[in-house]
């Protein structure tokens, strides 16, 4: 079987969350593909994206997502005879293919948080917007696959609220990324003996995210350190500055792989008080590690961790502030820790390949798609 993945979405500067998750699964259905007779090809759009996906990787270079030459990216794959594509994300043109198509919309966070991603061109984000005003375009993206995935049960179950599709969906599951490989010391660097001395912050500071509770939390907790380790704009940073009060909170302005991982390390806990979550990726990169968490009570977040977190009202700081005391309790602590690493191992990248490739040969087995049908 032939299976293009398209790998356009993985960034050469920094990872974001679509240019991880297809980093990581490209890397992982790369191992499994020899074993499964599958030939993968990576499409790319920057020759510099040949160094993040794995040696010896075929690749095909093509334009890149955002260009004009979108619309027409399915005639441009019919030459090479693909028998699957596969797309982390939805926009891959469709039109008169001649392959089996998988699309990707991994949450709908965007129906109901409209602004789009800062570092898309002007027009792009114009249309974005235009995009999210309804479901009728998204409809008659994800119908023109086969089979649409996403990374969550939560997302999938959001799908069918909203009819948001007629083809079958799978749940090709994201995983966190391995911190403990960035420690010196591996997982044996992990603190988490004695009581919380920090509370750890990774996502944007956009107004759902909700940072304003965290903040006000801090007041409670005296002696102990909030650290929000993303960039953020002088504006923002300057609201949530004058909510601190007497609160101890560290501005990071964005740290490595490494310093995030270190942070989590040293005595910590992983907090989120968000108002609404796509996924919630900090939230499984911590309980990978061994640290707990403190987080919204919300669906996604309850299926990202099990029972490795302690869950809260995220507009009451009261609550926070008493979860993050909770946790200098040793036995509190340790059955937190125990119970979200257990739940934590079931999401691996070898997993989600395994679904990806499952899926693919399914869809491989139907043979090629003829034009004007949709069977």
């Amino acid at each position: 079987m032939r299976l293009f993945f398209d790998a356009r979405y993985i960034r050469t500067d920094f990872h974001d969350g679509i240019s991880r998750y297809s980093a990581e699964l490209a890397a992982a259905v790369h191992a499994a593909a020899p074993a499964r007779a599958v030939e993968p090809t990576f499409l790319i759009h920057d020759p510099a994206q040949r160094a993040l996906l794995p040696d010896g990787a075929q690749t095909l270079l093509m334009h890149g997502p955002t260009s004009w030459r979108e619309p027409f990216a399915a005639r441009h794959l019919n030459r090479f005879a693909p028998d699957v594509v596969f797309s982390p994300m939805q926009t891959l043109g469709s039109a008169g293919r001649r392959f089996r198509l998988i699309l990707t919309l991994h949450d709908t966070i965007y129906y109901r948080h409209r602004t789009p991603p800062r570092d898309l061109p002007a027009p792009v984000r114009v249309g974005w917007r235009l995009f999210h005003l309804s479901y009728v375009p998204q409809r008659l993206t994800l119908d023109a696959a086969d089979v649409v995935a996403t990374v969550s049960e939560t997302s999938r179950r959001q799908f069918a609220a909203v009819r948001l599709t007629k083809r079958p969906v799978v749940v090709i599951p994201n995983a966190p990324q391995r911190l403990a490989e960035l420690l010196p010391g591996g997982q044996g660097d992990v603190r988490t003996d004695g009581p919380v001395r920090n509370i750890v912050y990774m996502g944007s500071f956009m107004p759902y995210k909700n940072v304003e509770t965290l903040v006000r939390a801090m007041r409670l907790l005296p002696g102990r350190t909030l650290h929000l380790l993303s960039r953020i704009s002088p504006a923002r940073r300057a609201e949530l500055e004058a909510l601190a009060g007497e609160g101890s909170v560290v501005f990071h302005g964005g740290v490595t792989d490494a310093a995030y991982a270190a942070a989590l390390a040293d005595h910590a806990v992983l907090a989120s008080t968000s108002l609404d979550e796509g996924y919630g990726l900090p939230l499984a990169e911590a309980l990978a590690l061994g640290v707990p968490a403190v987080v919204t009570d919300m669906e996604i977040f309850h299926e990202v961790a099990g029972d490795g977190a302690i869950y809260v009202d995220p507009r009451d700081e009261r609550a926070v502030a008493d979860a993050v005391s909770a946790l200098d309790d040793v036995e509190t602590r340790d059955a937190v820790i125990a119970a979200g690493t257990a739940h934590i191992a079931r999401f691996t990248w070898q997993r989600s390949a395994g679904i990806l490739l499952d899926t693919a040969a399914g869809l491989a087995a139907r043979g090629p798609r003829r034009r004007g049908r949709r069977r």
